[in-house]
């Protein structure tokens, strides 16, 4: 069975009252969709929190890069992935190790192995193969 997203008016609730967003898998090249998608929240006013173990410590849009979840010291509204799918159960994992609020990955991208990772934990806010500009788009 596929996974089942919430409906668009929970979709829109995440959206409106997100303040972290941080980016699994974020990119430092311009041209990668991640990079696009990172820079375009930074321009809604959401501050994003790149997450990319091949650059830690380095800057991408003028943020600072973590290798993990884990090492993110604040609170993280919406996790943003940008991995392959069967990367997911990781994610889902260290997103449940930071009581983040909302697991999203982005189109393209669903496991039901996190799927369920996720729902045993009791997280319910999960959104899957859905991009977050479009969806946001969407607010009007």
């Amino acid at each position: 069975m596929a996974y089942q997203n919430p409906d668009q008016e929970k979709i829109n609730s995440y959206l409106l009252h997100a303040k972290n967003i941080a980016i699994v898998g974020l990119s430092n090249k311009k041209e990668r969709t991640s990079y696009q998608i990172a820079r375009w929240l930074q321009e809604k006013g959401y501050t994003i929190i790149p997450v990319n173990p091949v650059l830690a410590g380095q800057e991408i849009l003028g943020e600072k890069v973590y290798a993990s979840l884990e090492e993110i010291s604040g609170s993280v509204d919406i996790v943003d992935i940008f991995r392959r799918s069967e990367f997911l159960p990781d994610i889902a994992r260290s997103f449940i190790a930071i009581d983040a609020k909302v697991f999203w990955a982005q189109l393209g991208i669903e496991n039901e192995e996190a799927e369920k990772i996720l729902k045993d934990a009791g997280k319910l806010d999960v959104v899957m193969d859905r991009c977050i500009k479009i969806e946001w788009q969407k607010l009007g």
